[in-house]
């Protein structure tokens, strides 16, 4: 089981930097009109497309920094049950190529989650430990950090139940850039190294239209599911519905039931 981890108040100078060099733009577009009526002019171009707009496919989030909530006010706080951790390698990519990373990707909980932590597991029957600490904050003497972690019991490999797991993948022509179907091939192959015997892996593909790139295969069946990922090649229209669909049909095919024993 993955960890969760949280904390409050961290690193507040890296959102605050990339906040103030990634202010919103905003394309200002008039009309002119002719005094005397005339018929435009068809040989001009009616539209144009500002430089800054962005064609990455990349989004973020507005961040709106939170005002400080006094406890005597707001006594009660909540924590997302949230383990990922992406943001860190996203802004690393940015840093590597000489950018500030949007304020938007600037996630706290997933750069903190991105570490391995050496929490102690939780004992008996719990499921959770948690693990709380409090310290001075280091740039305001008169506050102090809480720190609060929780530590799920981990599981070993061979105690999960069989996966069946369906792979729907996006291979249009809008997946050739190095860092969407490349890199999710090398992800995949990752994935694979950890595959047991009762694990079974399907992909399903669409481009132009949705096929069967592989069909449920063993884990056991390393090289069939390798070679299966490095046929993976981008070009085509898109053909998402008909793709969920067949990735649906080829899960119900393969379903495997498992007994889940609650701790209580």
């Amino acid at each position: 089981m993955k960890r969760f981890i949280f904390a409050i108040a961290i690193l507040p100078w890296l959102g605050y930097a990339c906040n103030q060099s990634y202010k919103n733009r905003t394309t200002e577009v008039a009309a002119e009109t002719l005094a005397d009526q005339a018929a435009p002019d068809e040989s001009q171009a009616y539209f144009t497309v500002p430089e800054s707009k962005d064609f990455s496919g990349e989004g973020y989030a507005h961040i709106t920094e939170n005002n400080f909530s006094t406890a005597l006010d707001q006594p009660l706080s909540t924590f997302s049950v949230d383990v990922d951790k992406a943001a860190y390698s996203n802004i690393r990519r940015f840093l590597n190529n000489g950018q500030l990373p949007p304020a938007g990707a600037v996630r706290i909980e997933e750069m903190i989650n991105y570490f391995d932590y050496d929490y102690r597991q939780p004992s008996g029957s719990d499921p959770f430990n948690v693990i709380t600490e409090v310290a001075s904050c280091p740039w305001n003497e008169k506050h102090q950090l809480v720190h609060i972690a929780l530590k799920g019991k981990e599981m070993e490999r061979q105690e999960l139940p069989p996966s069946n797991l369906v792979f729907l993948i996006d291979v249009s022509g809008s997946m050739q850039d190095e860092d969407k179907l490349p890199l999710l091939k090398k992800s995949l192959l990752l994935l694979t190294k950890n595959l047991r015997e009762d694990d079974n892996v399907s992909i399903v593909t669409y481009a132009g239209s949705a096929g069967l790139a592989l069909p449920s295969t063993s884990g056991s069946d390393k090289g069939d599911i390798e070679d299966a990922i490095d046929d993976l090649e981008a070009g085509g229209s898109t053909a998402g519905g008909e793709g969920i669909l067949l990735a649906y049909k080829v899960a119900r095919q393969h379903f495997k039931r498992m007994v889940i024993t609650a701790l209580l």
